[in-house]
């Protein structure tokens, strides 16, 4: 097993949640998963805790929680059962727990200082270390007051628009995250046609980096982020995707692909 390496998270999100997905993920130093209450049909937590109980601790984990069968909502009410029941499936303690997508309920400042309220209690409280807000779309948060989360989790990558890079970035600077994570960084699928028509090695310093390693570690740049969750159910693309976290991003380059992305809109 290799030392951990926190900067990549094995996202959830499409998985089967297979048992050798994680242990594959753990031989790799991938120690950080990530998912949500609504994940895998509503069932994810309840199948982490059956497939890979005694796993999980070798896991930091983090979780969301906003969706429900019946629709998204932001009521505090139901984040405390959500939250309850997420402790209880999964069997131990989350180490974050996000808002899921709170900009789906178009919420005020007001709406969202009560939901976060519930999750920054459940960390005073001892049932997650650290809590925060994960969000598909930065845009409509952006001016909102909030308790400032531990964590903001949002869209990285070269397929993010300007105008969602730009909003990401203006929440960090008002809210004041002591982290950033990006998720989603191939847009849905390395595999994607969109990835044979571009080529993201111009991003790095080095010549050496595959496209997917090279469209990967961009993904920490765009916007800055200290972990990038990426969903995965082949340990040899993981594999590949860690082998790339060492190459180096051209920072002029990135620069001047954001000031022509900011005049295309």
């Amino acid at each position: 097993m290799r030392a951990a390496d926190r900067r990549v998270v094995l996202g959830l999100h499409r998985s089967r949640h297979r048992r050798d997905i994680l242990t594959g993920a753990l031989d790799l130093g991938v120690t950080a998963i990530d998912t949500a209450s609504n994940y895998l049909h509503h069932r994810s937590h309840r199948v982490l805790g059956e497939v890979a109980g005694d796993l999980l601790t070798e896991f930091v984990i983090s979780t969301k929680v906003g969706y429900f069968k019946d629709g998204h909502s932001l009521a505090p009410t139901r984040l405390r059962k959500a939250l309850d029941a997420a402790l209880a499936e999964l069997g131990c303690e989350p180490d974050t727990v996000l808002l899921h997508n709170p900009e789906r309920s178009a919420p005020d400042s007001e709406v969202l200082s009560h939901a976060c309220a519930v999750l920054a209690g459940a960390a005073e409280q001892g049932r997650c270390a650290s809590w925060g807000i994960s969000t598909w779309d930065p845009r409509p948060l952006v001016g909102l007051d909030t308790p400032c989360p531990d964590v903001l989790m949002v869209r990285s990558g070269l397929l993010v628009s300007s105008s969602v890079l730009d909003a990401a970035e203006a929440l960090v600077a008002a809210w004041g995250p002591t982290q950033v994570r990006g998720m989603s960084p191939f847009g849905g699928s390395a595999t994607d046609p969109v990835w044979q028509k571009i080529d993201p090695t111009m991003f790095l310093r080095s010549s050496d980096a595959t496209p997917v390693q090279a469209a990967f570690r961009v993904a920490f740049a765009l916007p800055g982020a200290e972990a990038v969750a990426v969903g995965s159910d082949d340990a040899e693309h993981l594999r590949e995707l860690c082998g790339g976290l060492g190459h180096k991003i051209d920072t002029d380059v990135l620069q001047t692909y954001r000031q022509l992305l900011r005049q295309s809109v």
